[in-house]
């Protein structure tokens, strides 16, 4: 097998394509099993406005920043920070960490989703929804590891493809029916006795709830949710043509994000709210997606079906995120070795499987052992998400506003047309950002060790 190759970089053929494959990026099981929670503990319309304003400032601002180092040096996150200054190549190296560390925990989890889809299409919903059918399936040492490879199996068949026949082809297809399953479970609920007192929960601000804690829970959500600091963007960005205009696709990508965020709200606050009002702000992740929901599936007129196409919706969410950090880590070994993409998959396949199993054994044979007083899943998602990806994104804020300057970005904006918030992204990249990106630092460490509780 020829290891090495030395030809064209692939590229989105056009606009949607890169739109679709960044949304389908952005949204992911952040959306559908936090953003709820969230929303519900922090003052429901009070944290959508927050978190919209600070998506067209805070996460504009980043978002632009990364498509366009991507996009003007036509490299993945370590070629590219080194070609525009060697001296800072390191926020490239610390960048390809976190999609290593998050790709394997991630589809452990994704095995989880496909686990229960199965489990729903294959008549067994009324096991599912039992209350200790999840604990029971995760402590088993070799059903969830069968599930995990699964999962990492459609993800790297995708990435094999390549970038036009595979990433952009299946955002084309997933990203359409991802909207239109939500727009319908969504609808569903609001039809079920008293959903319209679980909707106005969700979406009349209770001011009494904002906080510092309001700001802070929303960026750090907003912070992932979209992708940033992880090589993704950077990565997506290099695949772009220089003629599709960075700051539209910027806003639309935004808008994919957001809005499946808010209908994930629709479908699960008001039925969480009618079911299981208890569960309302005290329970996201795992235990929200793989215990509670199913129990209120169960309770729900055709809930059967409803809960098959909700776990088909979080599969198809959880596959265009895995297969962006796949790519991204794949992108990463062609450009520093130059090994070809069969060869660059199979590594990071053996990479993920090597993670992967304690994140999986974790909860199983391996629970006894903590690190920092973490399963190893849990572990691995506090140092990528709560400490490297801030950093990141920290030193990407001070590497554009003061080493390379805002201009050089808005030089590369500028190919496909006017800059029209270009004095916003000045600000926010300089000034703004950075401040958000300490706070969100500070309480994701505070929350780790259980001083403030986010």
């Amino acid at each position: 097998m020829e290891i090495n190759a030395k030809k064209q970089r692939s590229s989105f053929t056009g606009k949607i394509g890169f739109v679709l494959a960044a949304a389908g990026s952005a949204v992911g099981l952040g959306n559908i099993w936090r953003f709820p929670y969230l929303a519900a503990k922090y003052g429901g319309g009070i944290f959508l406005i927050t978190y919209i304003i600070l998506s067209v400032t805070f996460g504009f601002a980043l978002m632009i920043a990364e498509i366009s180092i991507g996009r003007k040096t036509g490299l993945s996150s370590v070629g590219a920070y080194k070609k525009l200054n060697k001296r800072f190549s390191f926020i490239g190296y610390l960048g390809a960490i976190i999609p290593v560390l998050i790709l394997p925990y991630y589809s452990v989890i994704g095995g989880w989703v496909t686990k229960y889809l199965f489990a729903y299409c294959s008549g067994d919903a009324v096991n599912a929804a039992n209350s200790n059918y999840f604990s029971n399936f995760i402590k088993n040492p070799s059903e969830p590891l069968l599930w995990f490879a699964v999962f990492l199996g459609i993800t790297a068949i995708v990435v094999l493809l390549g970038v036009e026949k595979g990433i952009e082809k299946v955002s084309k297809i997933m990203m359409p029916v991802l909207i239109f399953i939500s727009i319908g479970i969504a609808i569903y609920t609001m039809f079920i006795p008293g959903a319209l007192d679980g909707l106005l929960y969700y979406i009349t601000p209770d001011f009494s709830k904002f906080s510092i804690m309001t700001v802070v829970a929303a960026m750090g959500q907003l912070f992932y949710s979209m992708s940033l600091a992880m090589g993704i963007m950077i990565t997506y960005g290099s695949y772009m043509k220089k003629d599709v205009s960075i700051e539209s696709s910027a806003h639309q990508i935004e808008i994919f994000d957001t809005g499946i965020a808010f209908l994930a709200g629709l479908m699960i606050i008001p039925a969480v709210f009618i079911f299981s009002p208890d569960k309302l702000g005290n329970q996201a992740g795992a235990g929200l997606m793989f215990e509670t929901l199913p129990s209120i599936f169960q309770r729900m007129p055709g809930g059967t079906i409803v809960g098959a196409v909700f776990f088909l919706l979080v599969l198809f969410a959880a596959l265009t995120s895995s297969i962006s950090l796949m790519e991204t880590i794949v992108s990463i070994f062609q450009d520093k070795f130059k090994w070809n993409r069969k060869f660059s998959c199979l590594i990071v396949i053996l990479v993920c499987i090597a993670l992967g199993l304690p994140s999986s054994l974790g909860h199983g044979p391996w629970a006894s052992i903590k690190l920092l007083g973490k399963n190893f899943l849990d572990f691995f998602d506090f140092v990528s998400n709560g400490v490297l990806m801030p950093i990141v994104a920290l030193f990407t804020c001070i590497f554009v506003g003061f080493i390379i300057k805002p201009k050089a970005i808005e030089e590369e904006v500028e190919l496909s047309g006017k800059f029209k918030l270009k004095r916003l992204f000045n600000i926010m990249i300089k000034y703004v950002a950075p401040i958000c990106l300490v706070l969100v630092l500070l309480s994701s460490v505070l929350d780790a060790f259980g001083i403030v509780k986010i």
